[in-house]
């Protein structure tokens, strides 16, 4: 038996080859609106229960009265060095939309472009180890996909997955009284960039993979709650941009307790240093004039509220007496995080309202 290609000595750090890591290097909200404008005016399917109208995290279309298939795609550049690592988090990332949706996984097909002149055969086998390895964890097979020779390094999935049509979760069916549960904490984006920045120790690495690799699998058990009313997960657009799309899928306002929202620990030091993303700033400003501060909320909070996530974690909408229940549900897995950071009001001055007191 031979040992599996080893990395190129010479080889650069993964992160260095990427203008931007995991879910920050989503195009802003706002050129992303300017791009899709006017591209779904085709008339649709009633089979396709969920489309592109509210920003929704996976397709949703129906196969029978049982059944409905959920599609979704993602994929990005290194937010870290480890090859193996960068797959985990990837396939994590990708398979936590159909989650989201309330959706159960059922195969997924792999998305691969690679500098090949850069990187070597075994870094590349590594990423797909490590996408595999998710896959398998998740009981699900990566069943095909493509590759490409490309500049930056890129990995992904395509991911399906099937639901109950009954049971699809929207991010647009928050009610007005709704409890907002958020299932990990805040700061991967910050992490990243004190990792590009060779200022992210071992420890603070570690609570950054332990929450970019743990599968939102929540979603089908929260989808099974008569209470539970929107579900969403937090990505590139933040904990903000998410909250607005179910603000705006609703025509609600969305309050969000900031004292209340769990961050990774020492994120709130690191970006008082500075070290933030720039897709922290480009957030805002898509989104910025939707959102209330309070005063006295600083840069530092603003960057954090901003803060792009990858893979990051479940976004709830649910009825007061049903809070008990969905923490429960995040505790059994494994969700120690889990908190209630918020909650829906009738419709206000701007979609979203961030407070720094109860009230």
């Amino acid at each position: 038996m031979t040992d599996s290609p080893s990395p190129r000595a010479a080889e650069p750090r993964l992160s260095s080859l990427s203008h931007g890591g995991g879910c920050g290097c989503k195009i802003a909200p706002g050129v992303l609106s300017s791009i899709l404008r006017g591209t779904g005016a085709m008339p649709l399917p009633p089979e396709l229960l969920v489309g592109i109208e509210t920003s929704d995290d996976a397709a949703v279309y129906q196969l029978n009265e049982h059944q409905a298939l959920v599609a979704t795609t993602d994929f990005f550049m290194p937010i870290v060095d480890d090859p193996f690592d960068f797959g985990r988090i990837a396939a994590t990332n990708a398979l936590s939309d159909v989650y989201a949706m309330g959706g159960t996984p059922i195969m997924a097909l792999a998305l691969v472009g690679m500098p090949i002149n850069v990187l070597s055969v075994g870094t590349i086998g590594r990423i797909l180890e490590g996408g595999a390895s998710v896959c398998r964890a998740a009981g699900i097979p990566i069943a095909g996909g493509h590759t490409i020779d490309s500049v930056e390094p890129i990995y992904g999935l395509v991911a399906l997955g099937l639901v109950h049509p009954e049971r699809v979760k929207r991010n647009a069916g928050a009610r007005v009284g709704d409890v907002l549960v958020l299932g990990k904490p805040l700061g991967v984006g910050v992490y990243s960039a004190a990792l590009k920045k060779e200022q992210l120790d071992a420890e603070r690495y570690g609570h950054m993979m332990e929450a970019t690799t743990r599968l939102n699998t929540p979603g089908p058990t929260l989808a099974l709650l008569p209470g539970v009313h929107a579900l969403t997960d937090v990505t590139g657009f933040a904990l903000a941009g998410h909250a607005l799309e179910l603000a705006r899928g609703a025509g609600l306002t969305v309050q969000i307790d900031w004292p209340a929202v769990p961050l990774l620990p020492g994120v709130r030091e690191l970006a008082a240093q500075g070290i933030v993303t720039g897709a922290s700033g480009r957030n805002w400003a898509a989104y910025g004039h939707e959102v209330a501060l309070p005063e006295g909320f600083d840069a530092t909070e603003r960057a954090l509220l901003t803060d792009p996530q990858t893979s990051g974690g479940l976004l709830v909408a649910c009825a007061p007496e049903s809070v008990r229940e969905v923490l429960a549900v995040f505790e059994q897995a494994g969700f120690a995080d889990a908190a209630v950071i918020g909650r829906v009001n009738a419709a206000g001055a701007r979609p979203l309202e961030v407070r720094t007191a109860r009230g």
